[in-house]
């Protein structure tokens, strides 16, 4: 417990002020990499299935949907945002796979080799990218990055609710068979946290957020990213189960590896983007 906690507050820290002296660069350049790195465990998992992902092209097709919208926006299309650059990117990588199967020696494995790899580009650095199209949503950079933080901190601050809450009075296993330590309890408790979090920057940030971003509607706005951060997270502890291993890798003492860090932000990346889409 002690190792999480120092391993949060020094990572939080990083993250605060690499953001405060490099702004947005800084917060591409981190979910760039926090990408490729999670890309890179998802598809050790998937070796440990049995599965033989493209692992290196895939992963250079990563860097490019994860930060291509943003510098391509700012040096191509003078802020305004191509939604389609991702999208086409990953159209284009499912050609590249398409080629690189016809040269896979082991005919009994193309098909799932192919699939393998295409679910990772699409699951991991394909739904974070929306993270940095939520930073471009607004003219005001430091618009953009407060509310790409907010996202950040309801979601992770829901693992850390859900946890202390467990400890003290989880009683009923919410999900036994992937993921026997989360209760209903600690859900609520994570739910909850993540509500009250997301007012609280809302109003120590009033003059940064959407003006739309009250405490009470962002108290609204933060049970659903709640909720989908479980589901987040409980997809990752089924992989890792079905992988038979604990933690996804030993990168970050007190967390395990960059899939253990970003794994309630995949599918809550899109979905917040979303919301502020309509808040704006």
């Amino acid at each position: 417990m002690l190792s999480r906690i120092f391993s949060t507050v020094l990572l939080w820290g990083l993250i605060l002020g690499s953001l405060w002296f490099f702004g947005p660069h800084a917060a591409v350049a981190i979910l760039t990499l926090l990408a490729a790195l999670t890309l890179h465990e998802f598809y050790q998992l998937a070796e440990k299935m049995g599965f033989r992902p493209f692992r290196w092209i895939s992963l250079a097709f990563s860097v490019l949907i994860t930060a291509g919208p943003y510098y391509v926006t700012e040096y191509f299309f003078d802020g305004d945002e191509p939604a389609s650059f991702a999208p086409t990117l990953l159209a284009l990588a499912i050609v590249v796979f398409g080629v690189r199967i016809l040269f896979e020696r082991d005919n009994t494995n193309r098909v799932e080799s192919l699939i393998a790899t295409i679910v990772g580009l699409l699951y991991v650095p394909f739904l974070l990218h929306f993270l940095v199209r939520l930073l471009l949503l607004y003219s005001d950079t430091n618009t953009g990055l407060v509310a790409c933080l907010w996202v950040v901190a309801v979601s992770k601050f829901c693992d850390v609710g859900a946890l202390l809450t467990g400890l003290a009075i989880g009683k009923h296993k919410m999900a036994p068979h992937i993921s026997p330590k989360k209760t209903w309890e600690g859900a609520v408790g994570g739910v909850l946290t993540s509500a009250g979090i997301g007012a609280l920057i809302a109003w120590l940030a009033a003059d940064y957020v959407p003006e739309s971003l009250t405490p009470a509607v962002a108290a609204l706005v933060g049970v659903p990213i709640a909720l989908v951060t479980i589901v987040s997270d409980l997809i990752e502890s089924a992989m890792k189960r079905r992988a038979d291993i604990k933690d996804s890798g030993r990168m970050i003492p007190g967390i395990g590896g960059a899939f253990d860090l970003t794994d309630s932000l995949i599918l809550t990346a899109p979905v917040a983007y979303v919301a502020f889409f309509f808040l704006s």
